[in-house]
């Protein structure tokens, strides 16, 4: 009888546990709690790339002011004590007392989620923040947030901060009502704001980053004046750059082409506008061999593509396609297809439209379906009266005969890749004794080395865990990609290895969901080779890969430059800059050692070092700013040997992992 009692206790436990989650159970986050409960579902994350997410956020608003014709300056400030400023000199947030909340329209703008005046097209026309909780979101994660209006004549202001509210920290809370401050001779609005550091992982705001995006701003917003001011503790160490560009989205295409070899010197423009939606095309072929397509809709870059990016492929082909049968010298235009017109092509698409359909709140693609056949007819239209001008007769020669020459590599590449599949069939010869397989079957727990010669290869594969960790080992730099078309890079041994090892094809056959690695790490030495190698490998994975970054695979390892010993006492230092507070930890009596590669330390070291998950450090290569990217791998990796140099003059510091780019950055 007492075994039954225990039971029965255990079940009334059991069914006193189950019967516990009732209606007391469910709570409402009241304001902006939900932001701070869950900030990744508004900015995608607590990194930095959703730390600087706040920033576009501001500017977003201040541009739509300016893309409805109601501002023509927008001033940036990063402060010393790292907040910053962005203020306009635009109509101003309405200050009237909102009808149904009582308090200001400017409270409820930056206090309500889903609040603002843009739900409708009577106050802007065109926007990208159509969500109301841009200005919201950014007050729930700061620590504070001042508000100056000026509009009417007057100046209002309105502080905000992060406190706690019965034990519980709320963001976004008004220190008092909106004041009325004296009188104003402009109109505008300013928001300084400081990013919480209990939310996010770092609140050191990369100047870098900022000055690319402002300046990309510019180029989508012809004639729009944006000043961005760096404030440094000494006043003749603060730094400001302007950015105005009279010819829009030409002179974009123009900066982004600036190191490449181009077809014909003026990038080709266009304009139309159909059943209220705008499109802006710029475009301009080079000689290289991959394309690059940029598309925003209301000034939001969509990296992800969408319907616009649809509409402009097929109206180019259709054109394209027409011209080329037409004409007697192209007797193979029947063989052309799409790819084959837009290899080397740097495109910038600009669309505007009233009611956008963004996938998530990111913005990263465009869904409405409206705006495919808009585009292809403005790219019709405006591509067809550009060629029918027989001034223009060089630039479509040129342009089709880019055309059939990428026809001929698109077959080659074919024929290149089939002979790749069938030797991957057998055991590939190239990949045995190179590739070091893990045992593990587990896809998110496993990582590949990339690793620099033979010598740090047999190195490494002695220090891992053969469990998760599998070795590959390049034998000689690989082919520079940038300036060598698929079959090209299909046919060097390296990359066919590469290929083989990762599992998940090249170019459009590559699948980022076949992967066998959840990691991919490039480890070579921190010098002028090294910096080459992972230069060649990034350049690969940018052009051939390149969801293998934008899903987060790539990593570069960061081995120790030096080893300090004294008796029992050891310290590893990762760059000169660490040398001497390390020595002066250590004390005097010190060895030191100095790596020259990864072959001098012995497995151990090299363990505990570099490859233990628990002690080493990986950086996490992204793209920030894919026009950027673009611009800098074409600088750095291309023929003009005169851009590479003050390249390598402004930037390069070869013991820097993530000193190929500020904008495929690496990020602890």
């Amino acid at each position: 009888m007492a075994e039954k009692k225990k039971v029965s206790e255990s079940t009334e436990k059991k069914n006193a546990s189950q019967k516990a989650y009732d209606a007391k159970d469910i709570q409402i986050l009241e304001g902006l709690d939900a932001v701070r409960l869950r900030p990744g579902m508004y900015i995608g994350t607590t990194g930095p790339k959703g730390l600087h997410h706040l920033v576009w956020e501001i500017v977003d608003n201040s541009v739509d002011e300016a893309a409805n014709g109601h501002c023509s300056r927008i001033n940036v400030t990063l402060h010393k004590d790292g907040s910053i400023t962005v203020a306009d000199n635009g109509r101003g947030i309405p200050v009237a007392m909102h009808p149904v909340k009582k308090v200001s329209a400017a409270e409820v703008v930056f206090t309500e989620l889903h609040a603002g005046g843009k739900f409708n097209n009577e106050n802007y026309a065109y926007s990208g923040g159509l969500h109301g909780v841009g200005a919201s979101v950014v007050n729930a994660l700061s620590r504070w947030l001042k508000l100056e209006i000026c509009r009417d004549g007057k100046k209002y202001v309105q502080e905000y901060e992060s406190k706690e509210v019965k034990g519980k920290v709320k963001g976004g809370v008004p220190k008092y009502p909106l004041r009325e401050m004296g009188v104003s001779v402009v109109s505008g609005t300013s928001v300084t704001f400081m990013p919480d550091d209990r939310i996010f992982e770092t609140v050191e705001f990369n100047p870098n980053t900022i000055k690319e995006h402002l300046e990309e701003v510019a180029f989508l917003n012809k004639g729009l004046e944006i000043n961005f001011i760096i404030e440094a503790e000494n006043e003749t160490d603060s730094k400001s750059y302007s950015f105005k560009y009279d010819g829009g989205i030409v002179d974009f295409v123009k900066y982004i082409n600036e190191s490449k070899n181009v077809l014909y010197p003026d990038p080709i423009y266009f304009y139309g506008e159909v059943d209220d939606i705008k499109v802006e095309i710029a475009m301009q072929h080079t000689d290289s061999y991959t394309e690059s397509t940029f598309s925003y809709v209301n000034n939001i870059q969509t990296p992800d593509g969408g319907t616009h990016e649809i509409g402009f492929k097929s109206g180019l082909t259709r054109v394209l396609s027409d011209l080329a049968s037409k004409s007697s010298k192209n007797k193979d235009a029947g063989l052309l297809v799409g790819d084959d017109f837009r290899e080397g092509l740097t495109t910038v698409i600009l669309v505007k439209m009233k009611t956008v359909e963004f996938e998530g709140q990111t913005k990263a693609k465009l869904g409405n379906p409206q705006a495919r056949p808009a585009v292809e007819s403005v790219v019709v239209s405006g591509l067809g009266e550009f060629f029918s001008n027989k001034k223009t007769n060089k630039i479509l020669t040129s342009v089709l005969e880019k055309a059939l020459g990428a026809a001929k590599a698109r077959e080659a590449s074919r024929k290149a890749k089939e002979i790749a599949r069938q030797k991957n069939s057998i055991e590939n010869s190239t990949l045995i004794g190179k590739l070091a397989s893990c045992t593990g079957k587990n896809y998110a727990n496993n990582e590949i080395f990339i690793v620099e010669g033979d010598s740090a290869g047999g190195s490494c594969k002695q220090a891992r865990d053969r469990h998760f960790q599998a070795i590959l080992p390049l034998r000689g730099k690989p082919l520079n990609v940038e300036k060598k078309r698929i079959d090209q890079v299909l046919m060097n041994e390296e990359f066919r290895t590469l290929i083989s090892a990762l599992g998940a094809g090249i170019g459009d056959d590559f699948d980022v969901e076949a992967i066998k690695y959840n990691k991919v790490i490039i480890l070579a030495d921190a010098d002028q080779d090294g910096f080459h190698i992972r230069s060649i490998l990034l350049t690969f994975f940018f052009r051939y890969m390149k969801k293998l970054i934008t899903n987060g695979h790539v990593f570069i390892g960061l081995p120790p430059l030096y080893r300090i010993s004294k008796r029992d006492k050891i310290e590893y230092v990762y760059s000169d800059a660490e040398l001497p507070e390390a020595i002066k930890r250590v004390g005097k009596g010190y060895k030191l050692q100095r790596y020259k590669g990864l072959g001098e330390m012995d497995k151990d070291q090299l363990w505990d070092t570099t490859m233990d998950p628990l002690q080493r450090t990986l950086v996490q290569v992204t793209i920030d700013d894919a026009a950027e990217a673009e611009k800098m791998i074409s600088t750095w990796m291309g023929d003009n040997v005169e851009s590479r140099k003050n390249y390598i003059a402004e930037n390069a510091n070869f013991s820097r992992v993530d000193s190929l780019s500020e904008f495929i950055t690496a990020k602890k």
